[in-house]
């Protein structure tokens, strides 16, 4: 009980230094950035933190900067959770079908290997210039990461551990669910955390082919009008979106890997 106790508090004392390293660097790299615009460098083509923040305050008040990040978000979203589940269950499925993978290798590889912006604008022009477009292209960004994750983690599982499992009367349902997917849950688990930047990427690649609304829209714009505060503004909130994705999934993570010996996983958790 003592030592658990103790565990806890050591644990709550490295997370608590490491949130303020990471907050120390963060404010050194803006007391920079804002010390060497006008000076160092033009704020034209950089800006400056007090800058972008008058202007974040004036998008709050208008009322424009939650708009367009709520359909960002939900375009995100959707495509990202379509894409991990449609890459989790296709995964699971070809690891079961070593032959249909087998037949199907070059194909996936070729469908991956496609650029995502050569596909943005025939995904608009069959899904038109809403929402649609942008999910379908956020969820093949995504689909691709969990699949292989998945794959691969599924056929990296210990065939010793399998059999034990069935020496032991498991069934195939139970040996899957009970060994085989907790095993390959470390793999899954990162293609999801690599899949949030990228689902985000494609949602914002749609925007900036053909949208009116969106902080790609945002960003497209500004650039356009050679407005470089309010694109790095909206460059800042994506920035902040990711990370805050990240941290929802590192809780999932250590909650999806708690089975794992402590001494495993304290470095990885440090790093969170």
């Amino acid at each position: 009980m003592g030592r658990s106790r103790g565990r806890g508090q050591e644990s709550a004392r490295v997370r608590l230094r490491l949130l303020a390293w990471r907050l120390g660097f963060g404010l050194a790299v803006l007391v920079l950035w804002e010390a060497a615009a006008g000076r160092v460098i033009d704020p034209f083509w950089f800006s400056s933190p007090l800058r972008i923040a008058r202007h974040l305050i004036e998008w709050v008040r208008e009322g424009t900067l939650f708009g367009h990040l709520l359909v960002t978000l939900r375009e995100t979203f959707l495509g990202f959770v379509l894409g991990s589940v449609a890459g989790i269950a296709v995964g699971v499925a070809l690891s079961r079908l070593e032959f249909v993978a087998r037949v199907l290798d070059p194909f996936i590889v070729a469908a991956n290997g496609i650029p995502r912006v050569a596909l943005a604008p025939l995904f608009i022009i069959w899904f038109g210039i809403g929402e649609l477009s942008k999910i379908v292209l956020a969820s093949t960004l995504t689909f691709f990461l969990t699949f292989y994750g998945t794959f691969s983690g599924l056929r990296a599982v210990e065939p010793a551990y399998q059999e034990i499992a069935t020496v032991m009367g498991a069934s195939e349902r139970q040996i899957f669910f009970k060994v085989s997917l907790p095993a390959a849950s470390p793999w899954i688990v990162s293609a999801l955390k690599v899949g949030v930047p990228f689902s985000l990427i494609g949602a914002i690649i749609g925007e900036f082919m053909a949208a009116s609304r969106g902080l790609g829209y945002m960003i497209q714009f500004s650039t356009n009008q050679f407005d470089t505060t309010a694109a790095v503004s909206g460059i800042l909130v994506l920035m902040v979106c990711v990370m805050l994705f990240n941290g929802v999934l590192n809780r999932l993570e250590r909650y999806v890997l708690r089975w794992r010996p402590r001494e495993r996983t304290a470095s990885a958790r440090e790093l969170q």
